[in-house]
């Protein structure tokens, strides 16, 4: 069996254009077996759009994760400033992420990455929603790797159900970062991590 968080090179492409609607816009984009959410914009990744569509978002950002690139081409729609890097480990989403990059006409640096394996650069903020499945110290350590790539008064935002560990990641989060919930719609938690300033 195959999973959207592992790579599974050799795959044969089954491309098909899926849509749908965002902020009243009908959006489209292409799609393939083997990738999370490939029937359309799930739910979490909608709640943590949704959330921070509108909040001013400078510099670099990094789509971590990125699937098929809903979230990093959506906040870059919004935002034409951003500098959108995407990145994921899994070989179709990383092609898909391209090639729907081109169909909004957006020069995106795409990158297949087991987590930070080959991502060396910092960024401004980090979007994340993270592969629960693959287990709880998997998904710490990436969150932990994804704060030390942030600049100074950098930003992340992950969303998180709650019946999936929301509290207790919000918890060790807190232990290393500026943790806050800034919103929550059923069962889903939009969480802002920032690094704790120096004293």
């Amino acid at each position: 069996m195959s999973y959207y968080f592992t790579n599974e090179p050799g795959k044969k492409p089954n491309r098909k254009k899926i849509s749908f609607r965002f902020l009243g816009n009908l959006e489209t984009f292409v799609s393939d077996d083997g990738v999370f959410s490939k029937s359309t914009l799930d739910f979490g990744s909608r709640v943590l759009l949704e959330t921070i569509i509108n909040i001013p978002l400078n510099g670099k950002l990094l789509d971590l994760g990125c699937g098929l690139g809903y979230m990093g081409i959506m906040l870059k729609k919004y935002q034409p400033l951003l500098n959108v890097t995407m990145s994921d480990v899994n070989e179709t989403a990383t092609a898909l992420a391209k090639e729907n990059s081109e169909l909004y006409h957006q020069d995106n640096t795409v990158v297949m990455s087991d987590g930070f394996e080959n991502i060396k650069e910092m960024f401004d903020c980090i979007i994340c929603n993270p592969p629960i499945r693959t287990g709880k110290n998997n998904i710490y350590r990436l969150l932990t790797d994804a704060i030390n790539h942030l600049n100074e008064n950098g930003v992340m935002y992950i969303v998180i159900r709650k019946q999936q560990g929301a509290a207790s990641a919000i918890n060790y989060l807190n232990s290393i970062a500026e943790t806050e919930v800034i919103n929550k719609k059923n069962g889903y938690w939009i969480i802002c991590v920032r690094l704790k300033e120096n004293k």
